[in-house]
This record gives C-alpha cells, structure tokens and sequence, in this order.
C-alpha cells in the first residue's frame, strides 16, 4: 500500500499542531475533547482502542487492521472511529517527517443537535448492516478549514474558553456533509440498532472491571440477548465476551506502563479473579508478559 505522509495543502495544518506536539503520544490540549497527536518514529503493529471520535492526520500515517480490513489514514485522509472498539494499528513517522495530527472526541449531544437542525435523521431506508463503525475518508476543503481554526483556537486560551465549543460544532459539521455521515447520524438515531449497541458499549466502558453479562449489556440496548449479540459483533467483529477481554487486557496495559503498579493488583483492577489467567492472555494478546510490560522490557 502507497502511504501519504506528505500534503503540501496540509502546510498550515502542520505548523499549527507543531507547537502543541511537545512529547510523542496523545497529549491533552485546552479542550478536553481534544488531543494532540505525534510520533517521531515509526511504531510496529500492535493493539489499540480509540474512543469515538474524529482523527486527522496532517503528516505522516497510519495503518488500522480491523478484521479483514485495512485502512490507511495519513496525511490528506481521517479516520472516522464512530464505536469504540479494538483493533490493531501501525504508525509511520520518522524524526524529519513526524507523525501529527489531531483527535476530536465526538460529543454524541452536539452530533444530535447538528443531525437534527440539518434535518438529517436517518429514514426507513437506512441499512445499518452496511455501516462501518471505522472508517477513513478524504480531508476535503471544509474539513481542512474547520481543524485549522479549531487549532488557532487551542493556542489562545480565552478564545478557546468563548469560542472552543462553537469550533467543535463546526468540525462535526463539516464530518457530517462528508462521505461518512451516515454512519454519525446512525449514531444519534435513538431507536436504531447502532446507536444502542453505542450505548451498551458506554456502559460496558464504564463498568469492565464488574462482572458482566450479555443479557446485562443487551437490556442497556433495549434488545433481547440473541439479537443483541448479532448486532455487537456487526459492528464490532467481535463477541460481547471477546469485547470485553480486550478492552480489560488493553485498560490493563495502560496502568503498567502508566501508573507503575504490579501485575496482580492490575489483574484486579480490571476484573480478572486469577493472576496466572490474566498473566496467560495478556501474554497472548500483546505476545509480551505483563511483567515485561510493567519494567519496559518488550521490544
């Protein structure tokens, strides 16, 4: 695959984010909603999750390899993450060309209130099954616009405390005239299959250190056990069950390198019962132990 990391358009894009990327990573900015994103070195295939959200890439790329797909979103292309899900992702960057970009959470509130002021609620005729809870799309004109001034803002703290929400309406506008809007209004759309399994996922975010069960995460989505689960792994190619052993082992990867903690107390934390089974599909997952993890002795 033929990798942009280059956009000549992207010039003003670049020198916005420059200043903000101080360290490689995800770094927070004056909206919450937002962070910064960079690397400066390319960084091998490995597992992720990202939050619902908006992520353009001004310089540099990335590969995302969800089931039997692959989508590039480098520069001059986004990534549209509508559901929270695993997957796994790889980054192409290097100390002359750095990766840069910008991740916009998206606040499903404001989507509605955009979706419904422009009269765009999804009809009869939507097919959810044909909807990609991850996508990438090109980084038309008006998208290009609506990040720079969002990036303007984020250098001046009093116009992003007046103007920080009313630049965010406008990024989620222009994503909604783009070639993804039906997967963002799908969203909002109360009574559809794909906002309440969006639902069941919030849920399942906030409580995957509990026990849980599919009838529990099927009666957050209003649905009976069997049909839920259809529509879970539709848009998430994963079972409930496997949704959510992911989530705990990459929630469980982020304290041992973050907080410094041991192994068994991460176990714990995240819902698992036994070290030595948390050990063994940790190990599985990442193809590190924990224990490598916790002193950074994996490759």
């Amino acid at each position: 695959m033929l990798l942009t990391r280059h956009l000549d358009a992207n010039a003003t894009l670049v020198s916005l984010i420059q200043p903000l990327a101080t360290r490689p990573g995800f770094l927070p900015t004056l909206l919450p909603e937002v962070q910064i994103v960079s690397a400066r070195s390319n960084v091998a295939r490995c597992p992720q999750i990202y939050e619902p959200s908006l992520m353009i890439i001004a310089q540099g790329s990335k590969l995302a390899y969800l089931g039997p797909r692959t989508l590039e979103y480098g520069a001059g292309r986004y990534l549209v993450q509508a559901l929270s899900m695993p997957f796994e992702c790889e980054t192409f960057a290097t100390p002359e060309v750095p990766l840069l970009g910008i991740s916009i959470g998206i606040d499903r509130i404001m989507l509605g209130e955009l979706v419904l002021a422009m009269g765009l609620m999804p009809g009869r005729d939507t097919q959810p099954q044909t909807l990609e809870s991850m996508s990438s799309a090109a980084l038309d004109a008006g998208m290009r616009e609506s990040v720079e001034r969002l990036l303007r803002c984020l250098h001046d703290p009093m116009e992003c405390q007046i103007m920080g929400r009313t630049r965010l309406r406008e990024v989620l506008y222009a994503a909604l005239r783009g070639p993804q809007a039906s997967v963002l209004r799908a969203l909002v759309e109360q009574q559809g299959p794909f906002a309440r399994v969006a639902a069941s996922l919030s849920h399942l975010h906030a409580h995957y250190a509990e026990p849980l069960s599919v009838e529990t995460l099927a009666r957050c989505a209003n649905m009976s056990a069997s049909t839920f689960h259809e529509h879970f792994k539709r848009g998430t190619l994963l079972s409930p069950v496997q949704y959510l052993k992911r989530l705990r082992l990459l929630k469980a990867q982020r304290m041992l390198i973050a907080e410094g903690i041991g192994v068994a107390q991460v176990a714990l934390r995240v819902g698992y019962q036994s070290t030595s089974q948390f050990s063994r599909e940790y190990k599985r997952y990442f193809e590190h132990s924990p224990g490598d993890e916790a002193m950074g002795a994996h490759p």
